[in-house]
């Protein structure tokens, strides 16, 4: 029996199929390899594959490594793909993510306003919605074992050197477009940091045999 390959939002499509993974470094591409074998070897023992992508304040690089690592997933068609974030500490996704997700494609609605939002961030008509807040990467929201630990800052990679029930932990940093708020460049630097994540998780899932 074959499965139909779900379709995501079209502008999100287009925008994928922009993607050129001959951007990626040698360096780089080492650094992507062990998230490549875990999601694998899952996939090969037939098991469900639960990434769990952590950084500081869960508030930025941790939300675009998670909505564009199910994405992937999904464009890839591959079964049985669960992205979760998290932080050392929460505080609440940072605007501009969301800002920069819907300036891509993405379908953003604001569940519930208050110090730490909560939004539904939707990719596809038909696949379940992202549901993006700040949490401490212990939540009950995420899970308790037989997951991959993806730091995404190097801040939380020092300052974590165990991680409770993760499978594997992998680090894969990216820097912080942060240091770009309230400047000119804010806008355009958040997009350039999203599209670089994309472009990896692209690279990541193109080389999974499902």
């Amino acid at each position: 029996m074959t499965t139909t390959k779900p379709t995501l939002f079209l502008e999100i499509e287009n925008l994928i199929k922009e993607f050129n993974p001959k951007t990626i470094s040698n360096e780089r591409r080492e650094v992507l390899q062990p998230l490549i074998d875990f999601i694998q070897s899952k996939i090969s023992n037939n098991q469900e594959i639960r990434i769990n992508f952590i950084c500081t304040h869960n508030s930025r690089r941790s939300h675009l490594s998670q909505v564009w690592a199910q994405t992937m997933a999904n464009y890839f068609n591959i079964n049985n793909v669960f992205c979760y974030s998290g932080g050392t500490e929460a505080t609440a996704l940072f605007p501009m993510v969301a800002e920069t997700l819907k300036k891509s494609g993405f379908q953003i609605k604001t569940i519930s306003k208050n110090e730490n939002p909560v939004y539904s961030i939707k990719y596809a008509d038909n696949e379940h919605p992202i549901i993006g807040f700040s949490k401490k990467l212990d939540d009950d929201f995420n899970p308790k074992s037989e997951f991959a630990a993806i730091m995404t800052c190097s801040q939380a990679d020092d300052g974590c050197p165990f991680i409770v029930g993760a499978e594997k932990r992998i680090p894969i940093t990216f820097e912080d477009p942060k240091v770009f708020d309230n400047t000119p460049q804010q806008a355009e630097k958040y997009m350039e940091r999203s599209l670089q994540i994309a472009t990896e998780l692209f690279y990541v899932f193109s080389q999974i045999n499902s």
